[in-house]
């Protein structure tokens, strides 16, 4: 995966390198810089079993400032935002490869360096008795519950 490129980023931004699950290492450009979803929008993405992007929605292009085709094949870690615990998202996946609902506040960075909030359910996709792959749903948090995520994740 690829370095952020600074430019893509707008404004003055810190720079991080952040270490995957997987053992990939990025270096991310980050700002201060929020979007806030917008009211009654959906974000919605589908992943293989390896959390390998292969269905997004026009809210998930928006939001993240990356087009499609940008997304399409990508791990879905190249969202990770360096202020999210890795406990979090080990947290997601024991979770959904059990078959259960996860849900979870996750701060999203987007391509241009910003950053954004959401109210994620992630789901397995189950065909023929298998776990196929994933499913995220995500939609606006209230910010009473991101700023309790927003302390919880600095104790992580």
């Amino acid at each position: 995966m690829k370095d952020m490129n600074p430019d893509d980023i707008s404004g003055e931004y810190r720079e991080h390198t952040l270490t995957y699950q997987d053992g990939t290492q990025r270096k991310v450009l980050v700002t201060e810089t929020e979007t806030p979803l917008p009211d009654g929008r959906l974000i919605v993405s589908r992943t293989d079993l390896n959390g390998i992007i292969t269905e997004v929605n026009q809210s998930f292009v928006e939001m993240s400032a990356y087009q499609k085709d940008e997304l399409i094949g990508m791990p879905h870690y190249i969202l990770r935002h360096p202020d999210m615990p890795a406990a979090a998202f080990k947290g997601l996946w024991e979770t959904v490869q059990k078959r259960e609902k996860w849900h979870g506040y996750v701060k999203n960075l987007r391509k241009d360096g910003g950053f954004y909030w959401v109210y994620a359910t992630v789901i397995a996709n189950i065909r023929h008795n298998e776990i196929v792959g994933f499913t995220s749903v995500r939609r606006k948090p209230s910010r009473s519950k991101v700023t309790e995520a927003e302390a919880l994740y600095q104790t992580l």
